[in-house]
């Protein structure tokens, strides 16, 4: 192509360039995205006001497509743009693709006009323009608006209404997990946590400790909303913190870890048991309270890994442990006369094990 010369194509098919689009979704300006291209190399002998000329024709294209991005089922049903089913499954993708780094700014604050004022101190932290930024909070919002009050699996609910992928549903359940129950993720000592983190911590938790997760057919089967009959439940396991119990449960544990961990690990267990075992009761005998709740995650660092890891754990060392301790409750006599204390204990262990060694590797 020389510089006097361009190549024009006429028909009823939108094309997508995909290039230019992601620009768009970075939030970068015409003139911006036009440097982008001139400097990329392949269009180094076409003029600047050309490559600028076709940005504005794809800007433009893009920002009329929008109102029906917002809407994903919509946009198979206009008229206005001829656009093949794959590159409307990757246009809904990308518009809805968030980036880890800002998610994890906004995840566990209420989705408010509010807190929208405040994306560009998100916006410097991250590195990610204001543009995009407002975009992916406007995307959690509206997800959110849509989903919180419905019935059913969260993660059926979000890719039956904004056509996502599966794993990106998981994301979006996340952040309306988190921002319905308000979730302390803000704090320094969780700063280490990361967004992918959270999200599995979420899906472990709406699978197990939710309404839905207890009764499928509950008409209130909402996956954002904490099974409050399980919740109650857990405040009988103040029964492993008395003495004979906690005796017995030490014994076995010990025994459990022997050629499994080190031997100062054994002793540490042995010295250290009945405070770990208080911190794993209280967390979970108090979620039953809105504050207590709020802060699972930062009790979990706090009275949990941080403890353990100054102590010289390794993942592994953790991983024997919350095992060993899980698994022979059913052995425990004060477990042998309440089967259905130990289907809650069970309930509860295997997903704040899961959360605790998701969270301790780092």
């Amino acid at each position: 192509m020389g510089d006097s010369e361009l190549l024009v194509f006429v028909g009823n098919m939108t094309f997508v360039d995909t290039d230019v689009f992601q620009l768009w979704l970075e939030g970068k300006a015409v003139i911006e995205a036009s440097n982008v291209r001139y400097k990329s190399g392949k269009f180094a002998k076409v003029r600047m006001q050309h490559i600028v000329s076709d940005i504005e024709d794809n800007y433009r294209n893009f920002m009329a497509i929008e109102k029906y991005l917002r809407n994903p089922p919509s946009l198979s049903n206009q008229v206005m743009f001829q656009i093949p089913q794959r590159t409307q499954e990757y246009l809904i993708q990308e518009y809805y693709s968030l980036n880890s780094s800002v998610a994890r700014e906004i995840l566990g604050k209420k989705l408010s006009s509010r807190h929208r004022k405040d994306l560009d101190e998100v916006s410097e932290k991250t590195d990610v323009t204001l543009k995009s930024c407002r975009r992916q909070y406007d995307n959690f919002k509206r997800v959110f608006k849509t989903v919180e009050d419905m019935q059913g699996s969260m993660v059926k609910n979000i890719t039956e209404n904004f056509l996502l992928s599966k794993e990106l549903a998981k994301k979006y359940a996340a952040i309306v997990f988190f921002a319905n129950n308000r979730f302390e993720t803000g704090k320094k000592r969780l700063a280490f946590v990361t967004f992918d983190d959270f999200v599995y911590c979420a899906d472990k938790m709406i699978n197990n400790w939710t309404v839905g997760s207890a009764n499928s057919s509950a008409k209130e089967d909402l996956d954002a909303d904490f099974d409050r009959d399980f919740l109650r439940d857990l405040r009988e396991l103040k029964i492993l913190g008395e003495k004979d119990c906690s005796e017995q449960h030490r014994s076995f544990v010990r025994n459990t870890l022997k050629g499994k961990v080190s031997e100062t690990v054994i002793s540490q267990v042995h010295a250290e048991f009945r405070n770990l075992t208080k911190a794993i009761i209280n967390i979970g005998s108090n979620m039953i309270h809105s504050k207590d709740l709020r802060d699972f995650f930062l009790d979990v660092v706090e009275k949990i890994i941080e403890p353990c890891k100054q102590d010289g754990w390794s993942a592994k060392d953790m991983a024997a442990f919350l095992n060993a301790y899980n698994n022979n409750c059913k052995h425990l006599e004060c477990f042998g006369r309440q089967p259905k204390l130990q289907m809650v204990q069970e309930r509860y262990m295997d997903t704040l094990t899961s959360c605790i060694l998701k969270m301790f590797h780092n």
